[in-house]
């Protein structure tokens, strides 16, 4: 008989010792667990039943059956996620949707900022200022989706009480304008916990961009809300990475600030971690898993400096002996990357290369929106270093002042020595020519003379002076919308304008 026009019928291989039958092939076969084989035409009828047998006609032993699935963490997520008053995605709110995209153009655009990205050089020349803007600044795709989404679930449930249980983005126009819209903030007290007794069944509860905790997501599920999720899928992205540590046996080492809001979500998702702020502890960490023994004080010691960084359970020489690598999507990809390379490194000379990708697991977690504007501002501090550019007076970094990624645009122009100043709004820039600005170092502080003598005027060899333009890098974090940035740089030229009559 031809074998390629029959079925096998079998329950193991011959080599098991079990016997292997072969029927035309209109036929099927159906084995169960009982042992008894089933065979068929494909027009339902029944061709013959019977047990199988092994080669000495006793019953062969039954199939095992198939292993109960390990849970995780993230079974418990999307269980929640599945209920019929969760709402998110690109699926919800249709009937709204596109409404609530004009408003926003109407709320947030900016004729001056639309006006030099017509520009092929993104720079605009105005009442004597030339404005030097960042090719990828402002909104990213993933924050206007989640306004989008908040405006639309206020449209849908205008007579239901709605909440949210933190800001929705780091930016103080776009919260205050959900305060105006009776959305109401959920307390939160020095510990972070927040106080969810004041919200009742049927309620409206918005989870911010950042994401939420699982206990959160659990507490709201049991008391029966509408839940609308505005969660960054960037942020869902690191959620899945932590998940495949989990499934791999490995410890996440998350790089990332340990009380930020993505960082506390990403932690509930992890079953074992520890976070490293910068590349300073990730070392530590390094460290100690190349030379720590059992009984040195070594694991007391790093104990102490990540104690409230670390999963509960955490134990150093357990636990660091199998890693990922995640991060915070916004933190500075350059210092993401040299932790990267620190850990593989690391993990290579404990184990040896053979091994490593037993010990190691890394995916890149950094959202595409932050990479490009980091990208942005180095092409703008480049200018100094280019003998046909313009020189910049300074670069304005707009966004808010608890925004990480808005932190890490101000890093780069410090780091590269060019002058630079963080603003949340455009009233940090007053008419007496102070500034109010974030630092490096996360202390905002208010500075005299923000547009000095050198950057307005200059002295010819004859000792006449006469004005100079002054010349500004402009950039804004993923969580700034173009309004924001347009007063801010009209506060400048007003400024500019005021001093310049003051000869």
């Amino acid at each position: 008989m031809n074998l390629g026009s029959v079925l096998l019928v079998a329950y193991a291989t011959r080599a098991q010792g079990f016997q292997i039958r072969p029927y035309q092939h209109q036929a099927f076969s159906r084995i169960h667990h009982d042992r008894s084989v089933v065979i068929g035409r494909y027009d339902g009828s029944e061709l013959a039943s019977t047990t199988l047998k092994d080669q000495d006609g006793k019953d062969a032993p039954a199939a095992p059956s198939k292993a109960k699935r390990r849970s995780y963490i993230k079974d418990e997520r999307n269980a929640i996620a599945k209920k019929k008053d969760f709402y998110r995605g690109a699926g919800v709110f249709k009937e709204v949707k596109k409404g609530v995209a004009q408003g926003m153009r109407e709320e947030f655009d900016s004729d001056l900022m639309n006006k030099m990205k017509e520009d092929p050089n993104y720079m605009l020349e105005k009442d004597g200022v030339e404005f030097y803007l960042a090719k990828d600044h402002g909104f990213c795709w993933g924050v206007e989706r989640s306004i989008n989404l908040a405006y639309s679930a206020v449209e849908t449930f205008p007579d239901l009480d709605i909440h949210i249980t933190n800001e929705l983005i780091h930016n103080p126009m776009v919260n205050k304008r959900l305060h105006t819209k009776n959305v109401k903030f959920i307390e939160k007290d020095e510990e972070n916990t927040k106080d969810f007794s004041h919200i009742k069944e049927g309620d409206v509860v918005m989870l911010p961009a950042f994401g939420a905790t699982l206990d959160e997501m659990k507490e709201l599920d049991s008391k029966k809300v509408k839940v609308v999720d505005t969660t960054c899928p960037w942020v869902a992205k690191v959620w899945s990475t932590v998940h495949t540590h989990q499934v791999r046996g490995l410890t996440s080492i998350i790089h990332g600030k340990y009380a930020h809001e993505e960082t506390m979500a990403t932690k509930s998702m992890c079953e074992t971690y520890i976070c490293v702020k910068n590349e300073e502890e990730a070392k530590l960490v390094a460290d100690f898993i190349l030379t720590a023994e059992e009984g040195d004080g070594k694991a007391e010691e790093l104990m102490a400096k990540f104690s409230k960084a670390c999963s509960a359970h955490f134990d150093p020489h357990k636990h660091l002996k199998k890693i990922g690598l995640a991060n915070q999507t916004t933190m500075y990809k350059k210092e993401t990357r040299a932790i990267g390379q620190l850990l593989q490194k690391t993990m290579m000379t404990k184990f040896g290369p053979d091994l490593l990708n037993d010990h190691y697991y890394e995916f890149d977690t950094i959202c595409d929106a932050t990479q490009v504007r980091q990208d942005a501002v180095d092409e703008l501090c480049a200018m100094h270093e280019d003998p046909e550019q313009p020189n910049l007076d300074f670069i304005l970094v707009v966004g808010g002042f608890d925004s990480s990624n808005t932190a890490h645009l101000l890093e780069i122009p410090q780091m590269r020595g060019v002058k630079s100043y963080h603003i949340n709004t455009a009233d940090c820039i007053q008419a007496d020519n102070t500034i109010q600005h974030r630092t490096v170092d996360g202390e905002v502080v208010k500075s005299e003379a923000f547009l000095d003598e050198a950057m307005i005027w200059e002295t010819g060899d004859d000792g006449v002076r006469s004005k100079k333009k002054l010349r500004v890098g402009v950039t804004s974090g993923a969580s700034t919308p173009d309004k924001e940035v347009q007063d801010a740089l009209g506060q400048i030229m007003m400024l500019n304008e005021m001093l310049s009559g003051q000869k």
